[in-house]
């Protein structure tokens, strides 16, 4: 099925939606915060979730809609996956557990990150 090519503003605002997340992504790099929380509480992701779910209507029927749906299933996937890891490292011995998966939900942000930003430069729709 042929998806509809969306308007070039549509574009525009997908690339600071990933935009937004990366910023997020690299003040966590930056600091002595984790990616992953830096990602979930740095309010540049909270405003590029909200601009997915804002203007979500608006990119349906083109390639754009596969990047919303990656992009809101990226924060919300990390978003458990960080209380999972988080509620483990009260303990010393889930924290054994919980630091890695931190360490590896924050890899797999910046994975989801730059997969979706090149297939977005590419006009490329992300697979569902």
């Amino acid at each position: 099925t042929q998806l509809a090519l969306p308007d070039s503003h549509l574009i525009t605002i997908t690339h600071v939606v990933y935009g937004l997340h990366a910023f997020s992504v690299v003040s966590g790099m930056s600091s002595a915060m984790f990616i992953v929380t830096a990602f979930l509480a740095g309010w540049p992701s909270i405003i590029a979730v909200l601009i997915n779910y804002v203007r979500r209507r608006e990119v349906r029927g083109t390639f754009l809609d596969s990047h919303f749906s990656w992009q809101i299933r990226t924060f919300w996937w990390a978003l458990v996956w960080c209380a999972i890891g988080g509620l483990l490292t009260i303990t010393i011995i889930g924290a054994v557990i919980g630091i890695p998966i931190l360490l590896v939900i924050g890899l797999w942000v910046l994975y989801r990150i730059a997969r979706g930003w090149l297939r977005l430069a590419g006009h490329k729709p992300m697979p569902v």
